[in-house]
């Protein structure tokens, strides 16, 4: 390809072919004259300048190509790799250690809103909710935490007009109030079954009568059928829900993780009997936590072995 020795040509097949090197010393004077301008617009460095200033504009740790940084020394080599492959460079912010909360909320068409329930990942910001043991209602919000999020939540779902139910996902800094809508989903899921079957809030049954046209304050409970679907249901239970990766069971088993996958889910009245619950149906070997039977004297405590 043969193009006028000008700078935007430069720059363009710079982006266009991803080039590794440009030689100077084969077109006269006119190269010499154009590196040296393309040197002085900082344009070879443009790049990863932006990923230095983004990187520190978050804070570290950033995510950077499916990998955790924590420091510049990191972000350099890395930086310096992915930009040989690409023009560009997508740099986030981590949320490594960030609680996952979910809020189930629902809309009808004359603006009145519930939430349903709240639940929280064990672990920590879960790429998916079918691959993190999850709790409900959730264990480790204080109520300003929870109150914050449960108004936020209702705020996006009328903000977006949603009518019918609605999942909200956060990630919440575990060490301050700062929070991150991760996703929305607009959608009846597994984890709405889950809220249905634990509050005993019929979801699917609610979103088709307000895709009807009728109202919260209308729909009685289908359940009791003396209080109307307008009130927010109490729980007075705990239910965790674990997958099982039960592989060993499957010949030729695929162990990449997708969105396929089996779940048990246990109700009780407290979270320590609802967990021994979910532990000893994911196998059917394991009895959960067991008592320890051993006798410790105070010497053996007090001792420093």
């Amino acid at each position: 390809m043969f193009l006028p020795t000008r700078i935007d040509n430069i720059q363009r097949m710079i982006k266009r072919f991803k080039l590794d090197g440009i030689l100077l010393s084969f077109s006269g004077q006119t190269a010499l004259d154009s590196g040296i301008k393309l040197h002085e617009t900082d344009f070879l460095q443009s790049e990863r300048c932006n990923a230095l200033t983004s990187a520190k504009q978050f804070g570290y740790p950033v995510l950077v190509r499916s990998r955790f940084v924590s420091n510049l020394e990191e972000l350099i080599p890395l930086v310096n790799s992915a930009l040989a492959q690409s023009s560009q460079l997508l740099i986030c912010k981590s949320l490594k250690g960030w609680k996952k909360v979910e809020y189930e909320v629902v809309r009808d068409q004359y603006d009145n809103c519930i939430m349903v329930c709240n639940r929280e990942n064990i672990d920590p910001t879960a790429p998916l909710s079918d691959q993190s043991i999850v709790v409900v209602p959730s264990q480790t919000l204080s109520s300003d935490e929870f109150n914050l999020l449960r108004s936020i939540s209702i705020k996006v779902v009328r903000h977006l007009g949603i009518v019918g139910q609605c999942n909200v996902q956060f990630a919440l800094n575990p060490l301050s109030v700062e929070y991150y809508i991760i996703k929305v989903n607009i959608r009846l899921t597994r984890s709405s079954a889950l809220a249905s079957r634990v509050t005993g809030y019929p979801l699917g049954y609610i979103t088709t009568k307000l895709a009807l046209g009728m109202s919260l304050i209308d729909l009685k409970n289908h359940i009791t059928y003396e209080t109307y679907s307008c009130f927010e249901p109490t729980l007075d239970c705990i239910a965790i829900k674990i997958p099982p990766w039960d592989l060993k069971q499957f010949v030729q088993c695929s162990h990449q993780i997708g969105m396929k996958s089996i779940e048990v889910v246990a109700i009780s009245r407290s979270f320590e009997e609802a967990f021994q619950k979910c532990l000893r149906m994911v196998d059917e070997n394991f009895s959960g936590f067991e008592s320890y039977e051993r006798t410790i004297t105070d010497d053996v405590i007090l001792s420093k072995d």
